[in-house]
């Protein structure tokens, strides 16, 4: 399983005293010294932690892959198209939330969605959909010509007892066997960290896990490089 580490919050901690540290570009560097496979970024309508800038040094710098969450307005596909990561996941964003809150409405913006597809793939950029552990959900990501999905794994991650926690990793298995059957690469992400990672990292259909938060705050701790390669020992088992 491959670790694409989000690095959305060293921007935020830039942000909240303005000038240029810490640098999210230097950061994507370490994580991938340090053995990260992808680096994530999520361009938000309101630039609350990620700028235009970073994203542009950003994909003339990472040197693994480069996802590139994003709503599918058409300000941010027309950067994207611009850009040409190698991943564009496309995400659910409301103005308010704290943070992507669940899965793309994928049948309610089905056509949109295959429209917004198919400009990524005529400039070669791969699509995956942020979507909810539904079969109805995963089976359409395919007929509208994704190329993977990341499951939301939000509920599992927030589960209160271990009861529901097995419950929501059972949905995410079965997520992730129904995305492969169906020729999809299956990513995964939201609210993993270093305890609740393992079951996840267990699941053979998942290609990659995306984190942030948990890595960057350990990070403070511990310093990225370290945070980084304990998480991705978690990650391959290890």
């Amino acid at each position: 399983m491959r670790l694409a580490i989000n690095i959305d919050h060293v921007a935020t901690l830039r942000n909240a005293r303005g000038g240029k540290e810490p640098n999210p570009i230097e950061a994507a560097k370490i994580c991938e010294e340090a053995g990260a496979e992808g680096i994530v970024c999520h361009l938000r309508e309101d630039r609350r932690h990620i700028t235009d800038d970073d994203v542009y040094l950003l994909r003339r710098t990472v040197r693994t892959k480069l996802d590139l969450e994003m709503a599918a307005t058409d300000e941010i596909v027309r950067i994207a198209l611009d850009v040409k990561p190698e991943l564009a996941t496309l995400v659910p964003e409301r103005r308010q939330e704290l943070t992507t809150e669940g899965g793309l409405d994928v049948k309610a913006r089905r056509s949109y969605l295959a429209d917004v597809i198919k400009e990524m793939h005529a400039k070669n950029i791969a699509v995956s959909l942020f979507v909810n552990p539904l079969p109805e959900h995963i089976e359409i990501s395919k007929e509208i010509g994704a190329d993977f999905i990341e499951i939301h794994t939000g509920e599992y991650a927030e589960a209160t007892t271990e009861k529901q926690q097995r419950e929501e990793l059972v949905r995410v298995q079965r997520a992730a066997r129904l995305g492969k059957s169906l020729g999809l690469g299956v990513n995964a992400g939201h609210g993993l960290n270093y305890i609740n990672i393992p079951p996840i990292a267990a699941i053979g259909d998942i290609d990659e896990v995306s984190i942030g938060h948990a890595i960057i705050s350990h990070a403070m701790f511990v310093g990225l490089d370290r945070a980084v390669r304990e998480m991705l020992d978690l990650v391959q088992g290890k």
